[in-house]
């Protein structure tokens, strides 16, 4: 029985390593769909004709342009449209190679892969001239940095002037107010609104944990629409209180944020294109109505943009400043959230004390080890004593084989003698589970872990280990192909270590009586060692280290159990 119950945890902590690594099926890819149509306002969309061949062709052809420059933010607008469509992350690049190019969030029109941000105003009198996606817009500002604001302008000849004025923080953080000044001689009634549009579908991991794609809050309750399923509805409107709307990827964001201290009602819609034309998706906000009164009325509507990396901190300081609701969960904290985030946010603790993460995954495990002590210590001295009482279960096994009734009632006789319970050796293994796949979690999509070193060989904690046993981790010139069959058998140095560190701690434990679980168990190492190989190193690093540590604190558990006589089980009945 205590041997079924731990192959039962076995098995539970192997399904949910292989469940969430290479079983979950990948999102399926969306087929060629065309444009999207306005939110429910005759707003124009910019029609997805590919034009440019790279980025710097598009950059050179797509009108005059106004730099921008933070910190953390390069690029610039285009003039044309008032278009945010060029931003680059200065501390973030492609690689862990320093020399490798930085990350390019925004895209201009005419690219396959586009992904630009504009505002603008919807009027319900067709008569009037409203500014489009081609309308060149007029400054006299020089460039959009941080305390000084860029004015654009545009006149449509019919006395009604619209002003769009951006602001940029040390960050990711835009703020926008859209103006509107009417000297004509009718009032206006306009729907300022803004919207995300992006050409092509991303290439994403296609991972059951991790979102990537539309994401929003209405009402206080998160929206998550990934590219396939927004395909087979083509539209979805949410009216609210607040909230934000935007598209996610795994590491970045761009998301369109109202002014939540008003807490008008408002509209956001997630938009695919039509099939059988080229992909696009859409994401827009449309605010209530504003009334302007005829000579020299004026409106305005303030909104914020940002665009950048998804860190949780600057993520927590936004929705506190501004309070955004549920900001942080533009991370994919997952349904394990109440576990997952304080595990990250004990993790970054360590690492502004510590100033690396990997030395931060050792002492986060030592600390859980701590925490966890009374019930390991109870579980790791229970599994001693059946490991002494070991011989004696095989004699009643023997003897009342083939009486199983018998058997479990000797069975259940000998562990009241010894005051054993046969299911406590289950507890090391079922407490690791919850703890491993909320550090899983951190290390998949949390950006703070993205290109993050350990030492020697690990520069990245978030991706497997780079050694390979097929070339002798590096000692001969060749690199082990990544689409080939010998992929699998690509085991780096630090799987190797967890497997030796988890055949010992195996050894022990009571020998399984039974045959057939005891090859099980014997193989469970190798097992696990070819699972965990293509695993982020972080986590292997930790499932090593915590192997480690049960192997220290079990043999010291094991040497300090006294050795009682056992009872020989009662003779059986004649």
């Amino acid at each position: 029985m205590e041997q079924r119950n731990v192959i039962w945890a076995v098995v539970l902590s192997l399904l949910v390593i292989i469940g969430f690594q290479y079983l979950a099926p990948p999102a399926p890819q969306p087929t060629k769909q065309t444009q999207p149509g306005p939110n429910q306002q005759p707003a124009e969309t910019i029609a997805p004709a590919f034009l440019y061949k790279n980025r710097e062709e598009a950059m050179a052809k797509t009108g005059v342009r106004i730099p921008v420059a933070s910190p953390k933010l390069t690029g610039s607008i285009s003039l044309t449209g008032a278009r945010f469509d060029d931003l680059t992350l200065v501390n973030y690049r492609e690689t862990v190679d320093p020399n490798s190019s930085s990350i390019h969030l925004l895209q201009p029109v005419g690219l396959k892969d586009s992904y630009f941000v504009e505002f603008g105003w919807v009027s319900t009198d067709k008569t009037v001239m409203m500014p489009k996606s081609d309308t060149v817009w007029q400054t006299t500002d020089q460039r959009l940095e941080i305390g000084k604001p860029l004015h654009l302008t545009w006149e449509n000849g019919q006395g009604v002037e619209f002003q769009l004025i951006f602001s940029i923080d040390e960050n990711y953080l835009l703020k926008v107010d859209q103006q509107v000044v009417n000297r004509s001689v009718q009032p206006l009634t306009l729907f300022p609104y803004s919207r995300i549009v992006r050409s092509g579908t991303p290439t994403i991991g296609g991972f059951f944990i991790l979102h990537e794609g539309l994401i929003g809050v209405a009402n206080d309750e998160l929206k998550e629409i990934d590219y396939s399923d927004i395909q087979e509805t083509r539209q979805q409107v949410f009216n609210t209180r607040g909230g934000w709307a935007g598209i996610t990827d795994k590491y970045w964001l761009v998301a369109l944020i109202p002014n939540q201290q008003e807490q008008v009602k408002s509209s956001y819609s997630f938009f695919a294109s039509k099939p059988g034309q080229p992909e696009m998706y859409q994401v827009d906000y449309l605010l209530p109505a504003v009334n302007i009164e005829a000579s020299s009325g004026k409106a305005n509507s303030q909104l914020h943009l940002v665009a950048g990396a998804k860190e949780v901190a600057l993520l927590d300081k936004y929705a506190e400043n501004l309070g955004i609701p549920l900001f942080d969960r533009a991370v994919d904290f997952g349904w394990f959230y109440f576990l997952t985030r304080p595990i990250f946010l004990v993790l970054k603790m360590i690492y502004d004390w510590i100033g690396n993460f990997g030395i931060a995954i050792l002492l986060l495990t030592v600390f859980i080890k701590l925490l966890l002590y009374p019930l390991a210590n109870k579980s790791y001295r229970s599994m001693a004593r059946l490991k002494e009482v070991a011989p004696e279960m095989s004699k009643i096994r023997e003897r009342f084989g083939q009486d199983r009734q018998k058997m479990n009632q000797e069975m259940i006789a000998l562990y009241r003698r010894e005051k054993l319970n046969p299911a406590a050796g289950c507890l090391p293994i079922l407490i690791q589970i919850p703890v491993f796949f909320a550090l899983y979690k951190v290390l998949f999509v949390t950006i703070e872990m993205r290109h993050a070193p350990f030492f020697a060989w690990i520069q990245d904690l978030s991706a497997p280990d780079p050694t390979s046993i097929l070339n002798l981790f590096g000692l001969l010139p060749w690199v082990v192909p990544s689409d080939s069959f010998l992929a699998f058998m690509n085991i780096g140095i630090w799987p190797i270590l967890m497997g030796i560190t988890m055949y010992i701690q195996q050894r022990l434990n009571p020998t399984p009586p039974d045959p057939i679980q005891a090859k099980i168990f014997k193989f469970l190492p190798i097992i696990f060692t070819f699972m965990l190989a293509h695993f982020s190193a972080g986590l292997v690093i930790y499932w090593t280290w915590n192997n480690l540590l049960s192997i220290i604190q079990q043999r010291l558990i094991m040497r300090s159990v006294a050795k009682k006589p056992v009872r020989k089980a009662s003779k059986p009945a004649s």
